[in-house]
């Protein structure tokens, strides 16, 4: 019987084909530097590191701002986008690394489920949340995780 029921299950895994997106990234906007809106799903294809926090001043937030700017050319040769959003005081984030400020901070928390004052978050090309933490992610991690992700991997499958 075990027998049967191993052959069977064998028979149809291969059926049932690789999953696509297993926890899709909620959308949200943003203002473009030309004053129209933008959105998450627009960014398909490139890798997103979401990174929420209270201000722009926590310090939590600027420990990030530290591991990104270790891989900041890195990231560019990814292409990847960095988003933040600051849910009780919006300011100018002092970094060299190109910042965009989602339109509706509070919203984006909310619909990312974050409960404590900081969260980042990596979105993988496929707009799949391939990384949610409450701590500072360091920068060899951020670049890990974007260049093993699902997407990534089945481009560099060989075809058999």
């Amino acid at each position: 019987m075990r027998r049967l029921l191993l052959t069977f299950v064998l028979a149809i895994v291969p059926l049932l084909g690789p999953a696509e997106v297993v926890r899709l990234a909620p959308d949200f906007t943003w203002l473009t530097s030309g004053g129209r809106g933008a959105s998450l799903r627009s960014l398909r294809g490139q890798p997103v590191v979401l990174v929420v926090a209270q201000s722009p001043r926590q310090r939590i937030f600027r420990a990030q701002v530290g591991q990104l700017q270790k891989i900041y050319q890195l990231l560019g040769n990814e292409r990847a986008v960095t988003i933040a959003a600051f849910t009780q005081e919006p300011g100018v984030i002092r970094s060299n690394i190109p910042f965009v400020q989602a339109a509706n901070p509070a919203a984006v928390a909310a619909a990312y489920g974050i409960a404590g004052n900081f969260a980042v978050f990596i979105i993988g090309k496929d707009g799949n949340i391939d990384l949610a933490t409450d701590r500072v992610v360091p920068g060899q991690r951020v670049l890990d995780v974007i260049n093993n992700s699902f997407v990534v991997q089945r481009d560099n499958r060989r075809s058999e």
